[in-house]
């Protein structure tokens, strides 16, 4: 604290450094001033000889402050308080020690009483003899700086960290125009130091952008931030994945200051979520093929059966009318007929065979299950009747319509029905085991399930059943189950294993069902 002007009739006015500095050349009036001055300051006044910068007097502050007394402090050298690294830069005046109109302003580390060193900024300036012009003494104010010191400490931490960091930062103005940008986001999106007077909209998709407008800036005015997934676009047009984290930043007083932006980087996380999907598919794929090849001799079986009678019916036909010239065609009608009947139901079990193998991008659409469900117990009855199993659909809920992939239910229920074939194989001439399908609706959810008059299942399995390459069969791989819930989990539903006491094994799991405005499939 300084005086401009000497006090009149006891008012005091709020001076400015130099003229309060100037008040004080007159000895008397200035011992007087700096009296006042010191029981009012909550700053430590100082006055210090030339040289050695020894105490001569410091006001009752210094306890404050330092946790000396006036007595303790007055005689010590301010020299052999400063912090060794500090000390240097101000006897050699380095560039931290500011100097302006005859007044020296300096922030350095002071040794307090208990030993630990504590942040003085302190204004300083050289009082002279009159008559010689050599330095009499040194007058200091100084007052607590380390609040603001830890807080640029604490900013300077952040910037290093800000710049380091390989996320994106990004800061804005109320009007999005670029006020800062931090190396990664620099590099990413290859840009120049002289980018930040861009608009944000210049990083970001058309479509990104809107959403930013729409969504994401307002919301993070109301909450404060906003996150979500979106497409930046760097200065070569290539679109980048990002997960964006939006913050509004305000002052105290509760007004919007500017906006940041923190994004990160997701072409490699996208890239390898596509990479596993495409993983994921050529699973799929190969296990319906391992699955065509278990029914093989069944197929082969349901083929023969047409493949013999088209046989049959065109042997006949070169009996009857082998040696004859002219044939009527109400003669020939009939056994043609059953000709093409028979040659088109084994052409429906190959193309059967080939849309379940083939490798294709699932349609997720609203079908009825019912007729899925008819014509894979179909497709399934020689493999079942090769086993001495019996089949048998029990669903009793007519028009149900769920969501789903037909080919990727096809493999769901194909798994299972397998397994649980399999699981009840009787040997021929006892009496056969039985594998049937219910269902029940739960809410919006339907709920299917396989069940089997099997074994059961191996006691304690139930962790590890849907592990892959975990088997109860000999000659199996163990990718079926955990295949089989993959795809009930992409669309939506949960496979579990469900205990009866009636014995036997019996899978369960559900399928959203589908709703008006669900689109139907045309297959």
């Amino acid at each position: 604290m300084f005086l401009s002007q000497q006090p009149n009739h006891g008012a005091m006015d709020t001076p400015t450094p130099e003229e309060g500095f100037t008040a004080l050349t007159d000895d008397a009036e200035r011992n007087r001033l700096l009296a006042e001055m010191a029981e009012q300051s909550t700053d430590m006044i100082s006055r210090h000889t030339p040289g050695d910068w020894r105490f001569i007097y410091a006001s009752p502050a210094v306890t404050h402050l330092l946790g000396y007394s006036v007595e303790e402090i007055v005689g010590v050298s301010a020299y052999d308080l400063y912090h060794p690294d500090d000390v240097e830069n101000f006897q050699r005046r380095a560039p931290s020690v500011r100097y302006e109109r005859g007044l020296y302003t300096h922030t350095y580390r002071f040794r307090c009483k208990d030993g630990h060193y504590t942040w003085l900024e302190s204004t300083s300036r050289t009082l002279r003899d009159p008559g010689t012009g050599d330095i009499r003494e040194i007058l200091v104010v100084s007052r607590d700086a380390s609040g603001r010191i830890e807080a640029e400490q604490t900013n300077r931490r952040l910037a290093r960290v800000l710049e380091s960091t390989s996320d994106l930062v990004i800061f804005t103005s109320l009007d999005h125009r670029i006020t800062h940008l931090n190396e990664s986001a620099r590099q990413v999106l290859a840009l120049d130091s002289a980018t930040p007077s861009a608009n944000l909209s210049e990083l970001f998709t058309e479509t990104s952008y809107r959403l930013l407008g729409e969504a994401a800036f307002p919301t993070a005015l109301r909450r404060g931030n906003w996150s979500g997934e979106l497409d930046m676009r760097d200065r070569r047009g290539q679109t980048i994945p990002v997960s964006l984290e939006l913050l509004a930043h305000r002052s105290y007083h509760g007004d919007m200051e500017y906006f940041s932006l923190v994004a990160r980087d997701l072409s490699a996380a996208k890239a390898a979520e596509a990479q596993l999907k495409a993983y994921q598919a050529d699973i799929e794929h190969a296990s319906r093929l391992v699955t065509m090849g278990e029914l093989a001799s069944s197929l082969a079986h349901e083929l023969n059966q047409p493949l013999t009678g088209i046989v049959n019916y065109l042997r006949g036909i070169q009996r009857r009318f082998g040696d004859q010239t002219e044939v009527r065609w109400q003669d020939l009608r009939v056994p043609l007929e059953k000709t093409v009947d028979t040659a088109l139901r084994a052409g429906g079990i190959i193309h059967r065979m080939m849309d379940f193998t083939r490798k294709r991008a699932p349609v997720h659409e609203a079908m009825d299950l019912l007729p899925v469900v008819d014509d894979l117990l179909q497709f399934c009855e020689p493999n079942a009747e090769r086993h001495n199993v019996v089949l048998e659909n029990r669903m009793t809920l007519t028009g149900a319509r769920v969501v789903a992939d037909r080919i990727q239910l096809e493999q769901i229920l194909l798994n299972l029905i397998v397994n649980a074939i399999e699981a009840c194989q009787t040997p021929a001439g006892q009496a056969p085991l039985k594998v049937w399908l219910e269902a029940q609706r739960h809410g919006r959810q339907l709920e299917i399930r396989v069940r089997d008059q099997g074994p059961g299942l191996p006691p304690h399995s139930s962790d590890k059943l849907f592990e892959r390459f975990f088997t109860t069969k000999k000659n199996g791989l163990g990718m079926g189950l955990a295949i089989s819930r993959s795809l009930v989990e992409s669309l939506g539903g949960e496979l579990w294993p469900l205990a009866v006491e009636e014995g036997g094994a019996c899978f369960c799991f559900t399928l959203a069902l589908a709703d008006d405005e669900t689109p139907t499939t045309t297959n």
